[in-house]
């Protein structure tokens, strides 16, 4: 028997051995995995937010805000260079993103232009290769007085991604004042932020801190008019009017021109008064603005109104509210709200509002049940998977059993070598591997099984079978890899996760079913010296089946195609039960404090906010509730504002423990996403096939697999189970699924074709399903065994996606046998009568009988 070159053992023990290193901490505590010798690896598996608790956050800034803010800078800018100039000008507005203007004077027109041009000069951005550019022009030269300056989308683009990037300095100075350890805050795309706070005790606090652009400033009262006839016309030049936070609100008149603003602070610190219920805030100022102040407090005296993001938060006498060094706000605040007003004086102003597009909390408690849920889903399943392996293969189960170990150590080792984060759908693909990762091994059993009964040796016949069944395991991986790939690079969240692991699992199901089993198998044919299999391989007894799938193909075709047709009628006709992920909306699973929850109680309670048809659904115990709230179609600030009233509503009777809010910014974005991921990862593995194979294989496999995603499709309508991301990740690896079963019964009939030139093509079709049928059959059994407990005790969060996959193996099963075949027989791949042969019958009998003898 030819032997592994001795650098390939090494290497492979080597890869072994590194792995059982690497997923040793996680075995351990964090404190045990700390106190290992230094040249052992310390890291552990990175746990996502829905398993370990705390917040998800991704926060937007406007563009229309951006707009607004550089319109009123440029317009100042226009109106003080013109009276520099002494040009005079009227109806000085902005508009979309226009300026416009007249000058009195038509003779000084080419001056205010000449004027304006320092206005239009271009901006270095940096960046290497970058060029300047403008971010405001003139418009077309006017007929008349008019001049018309424009922002330019290049320059609004540029101060939007200036503003982001300077937003994430104090985004996280702002969660370090909830005291959050470990945060993640990076940058997604042009106008994001993504904020991730483990163990995060109190999100609703954070929220409020984010929430606030929290550009707070001194201002003076001007009480040259009254108020009411500023409101009522024209403010006086320089001001504006300005309302409090009271109900309803009371009107002021402040100066535009702030006397203190952000840059001139030090440092802010609350001060609770004698009975510890209120507080003020005493804010350090610099030198040069207690010199200002100190001047303008020598005049008469004025009062001062303190700005908080455009609205009155307190008025005052300027010599009470700054006292030397300090300016102190007492506006009878509760201690909390004056804590975090010092956090968000000392944390400064955002450079642009941030508005929350999408929130996915989960309480602690939640994380360690699905932690918890997880392990006893992947025991179950890998202990069912096991024994039917040791059931049906004998002492060829237990090394397949080793070899899932071994996988499942590297994906352990993987994870925690690569810093990827772990998530509950994370958990779903490695126990989808433990029972996908079987196949390669059965595969590798079947062929050697049929292999042995052959005139060669054993050892030869294991080099042989291995040979031959590598390209199905390939392709089987391959396909899965390839839509991971994609489910990553367009998913988001939790479902990277599960992408993550389900790409893991299949290079190194590609590695340990075939490399590392080899080896297995090597070295135990050369102890026990044996030139035969061992007697405890039980599936033979499925060669001895002869069962004639294509004697009633048509019937079965013509119903699998009216339940496609079915699927996507009622798909047109009721459509899917859409998550939250995808139409928006809020989901609240709350835990009652006192008992059992009244769930019509509760659900005239929230009917009574006005927040549409709000559903109340008990879960496993009487104390758990899942709210669903729908999109409230009046843009993200809505979806937060109804989120934030249940809270506050029911948050002394409850617990929150898990709070997902998606806008409709988001929800659009996430539906495109996953159409276009489910259309491209769809479209590149039947790329695949089709290069593999030729077209009429191609067209076959096109066709199976359509089949199965629009059955799937339809049985997610007509059960009504709600439709989200893990969908689409479960419609992926069913087409990963199916297509491994329909490929690997390609290989077999593209082998017969070759082998049984004269059988009649229904016939070597037959003989092709049921010389595969063990595989496919082992294969359906342990990938339903590790599904079914995933449903069993994986938890209520995945129980969907388990449902789901279970009914696309047993789609994909059929379709593999009943329409991928068929379609090779409908475009005549061999006809079933061959001219000019009489005795046809006897010859294609003859062959079905061979090709029986050598299952």
């Amino acid at each position: 028997m030819r032997r592994l070159p001795p650098l390939k053992r090494i290497l492979v023990w080597l890869v072994a051995l590194a792995g059982i290193a690497f997923a040793l901490p996680n075995v351990l505590t964090r404190e045990e995995a700390a106190e290992l010798p230094a040249w052992l690896p310390h890291r552990q598996v990175a746990l996502g937010l829905d398993l370990q608790g705390g917040s998800h956050f991704m926060l937007r800034a406007a563009r229309s805000d951006i707009v607004a803010e550089r319109l009123e800078t440029i317009a100042n800018e226009v109106g003080k260079s013109l009276r520099d100039a002494d040009i005079a000008y009227i109806g000085l507005s902005g508009e979309g993103q226009s300026i416009t203007f007249r000058v009195r004077d038509r003779s000084q027109l080419s001056a205010a232009r000449e004027r304006l041009k320092p206005l239009t000069a271009p901006v270095e951005i940096g960046g290497f290769g970058s060029e300047p550019i403008s971010e405001v022009v003139f418009d077309s030269a006017e007929p008349d007085e008019l001049v018309r300056l424009r922002l330019t989308d290049e320059g609004i683009d540029y101060r939007l991604s200036l503003a982001v990037a300077q937003s994430i300095d104090v985004v996280r100075r702002r969660v370090a004042e909830v005291g959050a350890t470990d945060p993640l805050i990076q940058r997604r795309g042009d106008d994001r932020l993504i904020v991730q706070v483990p163990g995060l005790g109190d999100p609703q606090r954070l929220k409020d801190l984010l929430s606030q652009r929290a550009n707070l400033a001194l201002r003076m009262l001007d009480t040259s008019v009254p108020v009411q006839r500023a409101v009522e016309g024209q403010p006086p030049s320089g001001t504006e009017v300005l309302y409090s936070f009271d109900d309803p609100p009371v009107p002021y008149l402040v100066e535009k021109a702030p006397l203190l603003a952000a840059a001139n602070y030090v440092s802010a610190q609350p001060e609770p008064d004698a009975s510890g219920e209120s507080a003020s805030v005493a804010i350090k100022i610099d030198a040069a603005s207690q010199q200002r102040v100190a001047a303008l407090a020598a005049q008469p005296p004025r009062d001062a109104a303190i700005v908080l993001d455009g609205q009155v938060i307190a008025t005052l006498k300027l010599s009470e509210a700054v006292n030397g060094d300090t300016l102190r706000i007492s506006a009878d605040l509760p201690t909390e709200g004056a804590t975090d007003l010092a956090a968000l004086v000392r944390t400064g102003p955002l450079p642009t509002p941030l508005t929350f597009v999408e929130e996915r909390t989960v309480g602690p408690g939640v994380g360690g049940d699905a932690i918890a849920d997880g392990l006893k889903a992947g025991l179950v399943a890998a202990i069912a998977v096991a024994a039917s392996m040791i059931f049906f293969y004998g002492v060829f189960g237990v090394f397949a059993v080793i070899a899932l170990a071994l996988n499942i150590v590297l994906i352990i080792a993987a994870l925690s070598l690569s810093g990827a984060t772990l998530t509950l759908p994370g958990i779903a693909g490695i126990i989808l591997t433990i029972g996908v990762a079987v196949d390669s091994n059965v595969l590798i059993y079947e062929r050697l099984r049929e292999e042995v009964r052959g005139a060669e040796p054993l050892r030869r016949t294991i080099n042989d079978a291995f040979s031959r069944v590598f390209s199905s395991i390939f392709d089987a991986n391959l396909t899965m890899l390839i839509a991971s790939a994609i489910l990553f690079y367009l998913g988001s969240g939790s479902v990277r996760g599960f992408a993550v692991t389900l790409a893991i699992g299949s290079v190194t199901t590609l590695f340990t079913a075939f490399t590392v089993t080899r080896l297995i198998v090597k070295r135990w044919l050369r102890h026990w010296k044996s030139e035969r299999l061992p007697k405890g391989i039980r599936t033979g007894r499925f060669s001895d089946l002869d069962i004639r799938f294509m004697r009633i193909r048509n019937p079965v075709f013509i119903l699998m195609a009216a339940l496609s047709l079915a699927s996507v009628l009622l798909l047109a006709g009721i459509g899917l039960n859409l998550g939250v992920d995808f139409k928006g909306g809020s989901i609240i699973e709350l835990h009652s404090k006192g008992g059992p929850v009244e769930v019509a109680d509760l659900r005239a309670r929230l009917d009574e906010l006005n927040f549409g048809e709000v559903q109340v659904q008990q879960l496993g115990s009487g104390e758990d509730v899942l709210v669903r709230v729908p999109s409230q179609e009046a843009g993200d600030n809505a979806e937060q504002t109804a989120a934030g009233v249940i809270r506050s509503e029911l948050s002394d009777e409850y617990d929150f423990r898990r709070v997902e809010v998606v806008g409709p910014v988001v929800s659009g974005e996430l539906t495109r996403a996953g159409t276009i991921g489910l259309a491209v990862s769809f479209l590149a593995i039947l790329l695949y096939v089709w290069l593999r194979f030729e077209w009429r294989f191609a067209v076959g496999a096109i066709i199976a697999t359509t089949h199965d995603v629009l059955l799937t499709i339809g049985f997610l309508v007509l059960t009504g189970i709600e439709f989200n991301l893990g969908s689409i990740a479960a419609v992926l690896t069913i087409v990963g699924y199916s297509l491994n079963d329909t490929v690997v019964i390609y290989d077999r009939i593209r082998e017969n074709l070759a082998r049984y030139k004269r059988m009649p093509l229904s016939v070597l079709i037959d003989t092709s399903i049921n010389q595969t049928l063990s595989r496919t059959i082992l294969t359906a059994l342990t990938t339903v065994l590790a599904l079914t407990a995933l449903y069993l005790f994986g938890g209520g969060l995945i129980r969907a996606f388990s449902v789901t996959m279970l009914f696309g193996v047993i789609v994909g099963t059929i379709s593999s046998i009943y329409i991928a075949g068929p379609i090779l027989i409908l475009f005549r791949k061999r006809t079933d009568h061959i001219p000019g042969d009489e005795n046809a019958s006897g010859a294609d009998t003859g062959a079905a009988g061979a090709a029986k003898v050598a299952v």
